[in-house]
């Protein structure tokens, strides 16, 4: 389906500004879909002024469609709509004509010209399943009534308003809660559901005749509301915005109120007032908050356990007569000291993801600092990690350390011409490709033994490597020989 934007491109001659202004209607246009119980279609005229192109489309959410399959993407010339040629040659609404019959549904079709600086630049077509009509309640008349305000407002260039946006994701629907207020601020109409919200606020009795902003001003504290200025704006229906306000306590309320003014000849009349009881919401936002926060600390805390940890095995390395069991402990130090790196940067992470980037460099500058060549290895990145899960993180962190350790020492010997600052270079190459993760690490060192077998190594440190990239990460490794030295290879999946 292609999107309004290649539509434009591609077949008409809006320019930037005339499709800022039809995206602007768009983003509140299932409020009309809704007030009207009916499908709109926005249709955009040929460039070549042969028909109309369909570039958007919208089903209610209050009653049964009238279009089935989706009509974004098709072409009508002109003649075969009348109703579509009146509304754009003439600039006015057309509602007359008979019911078009579409697969046995009667379909009422009302064309709404859209108007920008004097110019009609597209038409809305509002398309109502007659089927689904009954005598309407005071709700479906007051409904009607203000979408009927609405479309004139498009008609005449009042709607939508430039630079409208709303503040939330959580933006009021018409369900939510319809509430209709005159010049004056007064309620005239409140629906069922947005009385349901008024109540949960405190409220005891009816909101038709009160003034809303005064009421609000009543139920809800000041710390809980908005200053004056937007109060009196939004819930006086005089400002195209939202505001968020509600209740103190353990069963406090949260609401978002939004407000667009109706002047549908161009005086202002009253607004369309949509509530939305977000209370839930909010709670839920608040233990994510506190949740996301525990995990952090929990993440700073175990990277100081592992910090000691690792510090306690170096101060009884120091105190170790034997060799061997000092490098063993030394060894363990820089397994501890890699995976408390991951938990630190986890610790300052908002999700449970890490920019794998900067821990890579920090093993790499962590592995040769402690080696017996010190920093005349040189470790250098190529290409980029991104960002990888915790889990995968912590993992991956492991095997790189390993191979890296594995490179340095058994690459490089310590008494390699000592005069010479800088003895061999480690090169990790990483690739991300088709969902999957190809790291490579290239030494120019000594090379592997003769007759070396990694399927028979017995090797700590590789054993480590092998369990975590075949069974942690469901990948896998080679280690070999190359002409100038050795190159480990470990391919993982992603996802």
């Amino acid at each position: 389906m292609p999107s309004l934007t290649d539509l434009v491109r591609s077949h008409t001659d809006l320019d930037d500004e005339d499709v800022a202004w039809v995206q602007l209607l768009q983003a509140d246009w299932q409020i009309i879909a809704d007030l009207s119980f009916a499908d709109l279609v926005l249709w955009l005229p040929d460039r070549e002024g042969k028909g109309y192109w369909a570039g958007a489309q919208m089903r209610p959410t209050t009653g049964p469609t009238a279009y089935v399959d989706d009509v974004v993407g098709t072409f009508v010339p002109i003649g075969r709509r009348p109703l579509l040629d009146a509304a754009y040659s003439q600039g006015r609404l057309v509602r007359e004509g008979d019911p078009e019959w579409r697969d046995d549904v009667p379909v009422r079709v009302e064309t709404i010209p859209v108007r920008r600086a004097g110019r009609v630049i597209a038409v809305v077509a509002r398309n109502t399943n007659l089927l689904g009509v009954r005598t309407p309640s005071r709700l479906e008349l007051s409904y009607l009534q203000t979408a009927a305000d609405l479309t004139q407002m498009i008609a005449n260039g009042y709607f939508p308003a430039p630079g409208q946006r709303s503040d939330h994701a959580d933006s009021p629907r018409v369900g939510d809660g319809f509430l209709r207020v005159d010049a004056q601020g007064r309620v005239v109409y409140a629906s069922p559901n947005a009385l349901s919200v008024y109540r949960r606020l405190g409220l005891g009795g009816d909101l038709a005749g009160l003034s809303l902003a005064d009421t609000t001003r009543e139920l809800v504290p000041p710390r809980r509301r908005p200053d004056e200025e937007t109060l009196s704006a939004v819930l006086g229906g005089r400002a195209h915005r939202d505001t968020e306000l509600g209740t103190d306590g353990d069963g406090g309320v949260s609401l978002i109120v939004r407000s667009i003014p109706l002047r549908p000849s161009g005086d202002h009349i009253g607004a369309l007032v949509l509530v939305r009881d977000v209370t839930d919401l909010r709670r839920r936002d608040r233990e994510l908050v506190t949740k996301d926060a525990t995990i952090r600390e929990i993440h700073h805390r175990v990277k100081n356990n592992l910090q000691t940890v690792a510090a306690l095995l170096r101060l009884q390395a120091r105190r170790m007569d034997s060799e061997a069991g000092r490098a063993a402990l030394e060894e363990a130090v820089r397994r501890v000291g890699s995976i408390a790196i991951v938990h630190e940067t986890l610790s300052t992470a908002v999700e449970e993801q890490v920019e794998f980037d900067e821990i890579a460099d920090r093993l790499g500058r962590m592995v040769t600092e402690v080696s017996a060549v010190g920093d005349r290895v040189r470790v250098r990145r190529d290409g980029t990690f991104g960002v990888l899960r915790s889990e995968v993180a912590t993992a991956l962190a492991m095997v790189l350390t390993e191979v890296l350790q594995n490179a340095v020492e058994h690459g490089y010997d310590a008494s390699d011409d000592p005069d010479d600052p800088v003895v061999g270079e480690i090169v990790v190459t990483v690739r991300r490709i088709v969902g999957r993760l190809h790291l490579t690490v290239d030494d120019d060192g000594r090379g592997l033994p003769a007759g070396f077998d990694l399927d028979g190594s017995t090797n700590l440190g590789l054993s480590i490597v092998r369990t975590l990239v075949e069974s942690e990460l469901g990948g896998q490794l080679s280690l070999g020989s190359t002409a100038s030295g050795t190159r480990a290879e470990v391919d993982v999946p992603l996802e």
